[in-house]
């Protein structure tokens, strides 16, 4: 995956020969397919090296807002949009990941997930601020996309993607309660209605030290 990083920014080809399909080149991120292609599975990766949601660098001040550009290029009448009804980005942890260069996948997630999500909002189920956000009444169980039955996540809403989500889920989740940032899993799933975008954000941050737990964000996303 580094290797088809560098190939859409410095023109390297990889030593197999298969050159990926850059389909959006910035200076911080490139976005490519994910696997399998579909019109809602894409993914976005730093240009610079950081194997992934462990790598230190990404809690710094100088690190790009990779979730951000993640949404502008996702939403609708983004360059890279994502083709599907309801959208989710999300983070594997390192236990669940398969390549080792930081991606964040742009996908779609069910119906009833967003359904879910805003349930549990109007039932005071979701963290209104990040300090809230491990608080036991803000975990919740979700049912994935996968038929795997329910998982459950610790849940933050936010206005606006503008903060480092990787440094907000260090300080008030992997730091207040002893964890480790390489077994987390974090997804964003931007709330939506009828008429669109309704201007926040669903966080959702789950690892293997909850009941019902899970280290991954596949279980939620839809790729197919």
């Amino acid at each position: 995956m580094w290797q088809d990083v560098q190939y859409c920014t410095q023109g390297i080809v990889p030593p197999s020969g298969q050159r990926p399909n850059c389909l959006k080149t910035m200076p911080n991120y490139v976005v490519l397919h994910g696997k399998p292609e579909t019109q809602h599975n894409y993914l976005l990766l730093p240009s610079c090296r950081i194997t992934g949601i462990e790598c230190p660098f990404l809690v710094t001040t100088t690190v790009a807002n990779y979730w951000h550009e993640a949404w502008e290029n996702a939403r609708r009448g983004g360059d890279v949009p994502v083709q599907f009804p309801n959208i989710g980005l999300g983070i594997n942890s390192q236990t669940a990941r398969h390549l080792n260069q930081l991606h964040i996948h742009m996908a779609g997630v069910r119906d009833s997930t967003q359904r879910r999500l805003q349930d549990l909002e109007t039932a005071g189920r979701i963290a209104p601020q990040p300090s809230q956000w491990g608080d036991v009444p803000f975990q919740a169980p979700v049912t994935g996309a996968d038929g795997t039955g329910d998982r459950t996540y610790r849940i933050l809403r936010l206005s606006t993607l503008t903060q480092n989500l990787f440094d907000l889920l260090n300080l008030y989740v992997v730091r207040r309660f002893s964890l480790d940032m390489a077994g987390q899993t974090l997804i964003v799933v931007p709330k939506m209605t009828a008429t669109g975008f309704a201007g926040a954000f669903y966080v959702l941050n789950s690892d293997s030290s909850l009941h019902d737990g899970t280290n991954t964000c596949d279980h939620l996303l839809v790729y197919n």
